[in-house]
């Protein structure tokens, strides 16, 4: 199964035989045991190989026991011990831009579909199946947690923050995250507002979201409803919707390549959370690798766009699981101010003029 040349191996780890080598050269000091007299130790290739497995097939610990021929026990805490390991090598693939010059290279990637767009907003519920008297919050008859994330128009992750408060309203998510407190006290170092390419008003840099979040002066969403085509709504939203369909494509990758998210996972909360990120910081690492990325992400894996219609759905989409452990946030209806509202119409007016 571990050929190097098989495409078997492909298949199973997800990876090109380089990038695994080069993740086992990283995550070894961290996962090897000690021989001892009364224990031959597993190989940290095989623990590296089994948790991969684990993530790419959501396979239970019965079936990977048959095919590792490693006991149950023991795999609950190898998987733990590696994916806390791949998290502390992995940490550096995701970074959120610190300077304005940062965040003007991610607006290069949405320029010709949206410009002064900055990245691509979306939350997401991530569901369990949590065991009894384990303190886990009940959302809408289920157990969950929160993944809020960031994406660039390289399909990569540039912030992703797990676990908000499962009590929080799904209006109130982003309000209560890390990203927002940055956005709404300064620090986040967008870069100054300035005109669109034949503007003299002054517009910010934006998100991109959809109805899950508030409109507000850096979060730009779809106006509600439907609209008449070529009327200024509509030549807005589909603006949007082609630009934003990045980070669709980005979550429904993540929930079908890594299998462990077909179903809600029978595991308790903090392990959920520790697999999530495990997964985001790897799909980074396989999108952002030379040998690995067309395994990953071949040619006809996203969705094809034109004028905010996918024209070509991607092969993700065949794989869609109807019970899946990643589940949208709710549109909510929330009050905008009059200046969102504003730079929204502002948006719009420069879209529909181009379309002239």
């Amino acid at each position: 199964m571990l050929n190097e040349d098989s495409d078997e191996f492909k298949n199973f780890c997800r990876m090109s035989p380089n990038d695994f080598d080069f993740l086992l050269s990283k995550v070894e000091p961290l996962i090897t045991k000690q021989k001892t007299r009364l224990r031959v130790p597993i190989p940290a290739k095989v623990r590296l190989a089994l948790t991969l497995r684990f993530l790419a097939t959501g396979d239970s610990y019965r079936s990977l026991h048959h095919l590792f021929k490693i006991s149950s026990a023991a795999i609950t805490f190898i998987i733990q011990e590696v994916c806390t390991a791949i998290n502390t090598v992995l940490k550096d693939q995701i970074k959120m831009p610190r300077t304005t010059t940062e965040w003007l290279n991610i607006e290069s990637g949405f320029s010709r579909k949206y410009p002064h767009c900055v990245g691509c907003i979306d939350g997401k519920h991530v569901v369990i199946q949590c065991p009894i008297n384990s303190g886990t919050e009940k959302y809408k008859g289920t157990y969950s947690f929160v993944l809020l994330a960031l994406v660039d128009s390289n399909y990569c992750f540039i912030f992703a923050d797990i676990g908000a408060q499962d009590r929080i309203s799904d209006g109130g998510i982003f309000q209560n995250s890390v990203l927002w407190e940055k956005i709404s006290t300064g620090t986040i170092n967008l870069p100054p507002d300035s005109p669109l390419s034949d503007g003299q008003c002054n517009m910010p840099h934006v998100f991109l979201g959809d109805g899950a979040f508030a409109l507000s002066k850096h979060v730009m969403i779809p106006f509600p409803g439907n609209h008449v085509m070529g009327s200024l709504q509509r030549t807005f939203n589909m603006r949007l919707s082609s630009a934003r369909v990045v980070v669709e494509n980005v979550f429904g990758l993540l929930t079908t390549v890594f299998r462990i998210f077909k179903k809600p996972m029978e595991i308790k909360k903090d392990k959920a959370k520790l697999i999530t990120m495990t997964c985001i910081l790897l799909h980074n690492f396989l999108r952002n690798s030379r040998t690995s990325r067309d395994i990953y992400t071949p040619r006809g894996t996203f969705d094809t766009v034109v004028d905010g219609e996918i024209m070509n759905e991607g092969s993700w989409r065949r794989n869609v699981c109807t019970n899946q452990a990643i589940r949208p946030i709710p549109v909510v209806d929330s009050r905008a101010s009059q200046s969102a509202i504003l730079i929204r119409n502002e948006f719009a007016s420069f879209f529909l003029k181009q379309n002239c």
